[in-house]
C-alpha cells in the first residue's frame, strides 16, 4: 500500500510537472525618464510577470516547451506618486519555435503608446472577465489573449478564434474604464483597432496567412526548404488581399515591419524572378519607406 501511494504521489508530481501555463513572459520597465521610486516600479514590473505566466488563460494544458515565449518592455514617462499613475509606452513581442529548428520567429510585435494605469505596491492583480474595472489587469488580460489567440493562428486555420473573440470582449468591458486606446475611431493602431481590423470577416486572408506563412511555410524548412519557400511565397498573396480588402488598417503593414528582416533573409534571390518582383510589389506598397530592404529580395 505504502508503494502505491508513493507511485501516486510521483505521478502527480510529474503530471503537475508535464503542464504549464500558456505565457513564458519576461517584462522589463525601463525608469530613466523618472526620477526615485525605482522600488515602487520594480514591485510593479514583478507583479505584472507574475501574473501574466502563472495563471491559466485557456483550458489547454501547455507542455513547458509549448508556452509561448514574449516580452513586454515598459518605459515609464511619468510616474505620481500620490496616485500611483503610470504613463507608460509598452513594446510587445511574442515569439514562435519553428519545427525542427532553433530558430525562434517574432509572431506578434506592436508598440502600445497610451498604456497607462495606476499600481499601488499592496495591489493584487485578480482577473475577472465578468467585472474588469481595473486598468492593469484589462491591458494584461487583453495582450494575454491577443497573443494566444494569434499562436493558435499559426497552428491551425482561424484556430484562435475562441481566445481572440475573449479578447475582444474585453475590449468592449474596458471602454468603461475611460483610459485611451480602448475605443474606436480614435486611431487605426490603438488596442480596438488593431484586432478589431485583424478579426474583421474582409481581413480573414491575414489570418489564414499566419497559418500558411508559418505552419505550411517555416515548420517545413527542416524537411524541404524548396517546398518551404513556394509556400512562404504564395502566402504573402494573402497579404496583398488584406491589404487591399481593407485598405487603412494598419495590420498587414505591420505584418511587413515586424516580419522585415526575416522576409529578406528568406526569400533573397528565392523563387523566379517573376516571384521575387511580385514579392516586391507586395511589400512595397505596404511600405514604401523600405523600399532599400524591399529590393534586396530582387537580387
Amino acid at each position: 500500500m505504502r508503494k502505491i501511494f508513493s507511485l501516486l504521489i510521483l505521478y502527480t508530481a510529474l503530471s503537475t510537472l508535464a503542464t504549464a501555463q500558456e505565457l513564458k513572459a519576461k517584462v522589463s520597465v525601463n525608469t530613466q525618464q523618472i526620477q526615485g521610486r525605482t522600488d515602487a516600479c520594480e514591485t510593479m514590473r514583478q507583479k505584472v510577470e507574475e501574473f501574466l505566466n502563472t495563471r491559466h488563460w485557456t483550458e489547454r494544458e501547455y507542455a513547458e516547451q509549448e508556452r509561448i515565449e514574449c516580452t513586454f518592455s515598459i518605459t515609464v514617462n511619468k510616474y505620481t506618486e500620490q496616485d500611483g499613475a503610470y504613463e507608460c509606452t509598452m513594446q510587445l513581442t511574442s515569439m514562435r519555435p519553428v519545427w525542427g529548428t532553433a530558430y525562434q520567429t517574432v509572431l506578434y510585435s506592436c508598440k502600445d503608446n497610451n498604456f497607462h494605469f495606476k499600481f499601488e505596491a499592496a495591489d493584487q492583480l485578480e482577473y475577472n472577465f465578468d467585472n474588469i474595472d481595473n486598468q492593469l489587469v484589462a491591458l494584461l488580460a487583453y495582450y494575454a489573449h491577443l497573443i494566444i489567440g494569434i499562436d493558435m493562428d499559426t497552428f491551425a486555420p482561424l484556430g484562435g478564434t475562441e481566445i481572440l473573440n475573449i479578447a475582444q470582449d474585453i475590449v468592449t468591458k474596458a471602454q468603461n474604464l475611460s483610459y485611451a486606446g480602448w475605443s474606436a475611431f480614435n486611431d487605426n493602431s490603438n488596442r480596438y483597432s488593431l484586432l478589431n481590423d485583424y478579426m474583421e470577416p474582409s481581413m480573414e486572408s491575414m489570418r489564414t496567412l499566419n497559418y500558411r506563412y508559418h505552419r505550411q511555410g517555416l515548420d517545413n524548412m527542416a524537411d524541404s526548404t524548396d517546398n518551404a519557400i513556394q509556400n512562404i511565397i504564395s502566402s504573402l498573396e494573402l497579404l496583398d488581399e488584406a491589404r487591399q480588402g481593407r485598405a487603412m488598417s494598419n495590420v498587414p503593414q505591420l505584418f511587413a515591419e515586424y516580419k522585415r528582416q526575416e522576409l529578406v533573409n528568406l526569400l533573397t534571390g528565392k523563387g523566379t524572378p517573376q516571384q521575387r518582383q511580385r514579392i516586391y510589389d507586395i511589400l512595397f506598397a505596404l511600405n514604401p519607406s523600405m523600399k532599400s530592404e524591399w529590393e534586396k529580395i530582387k537580387k
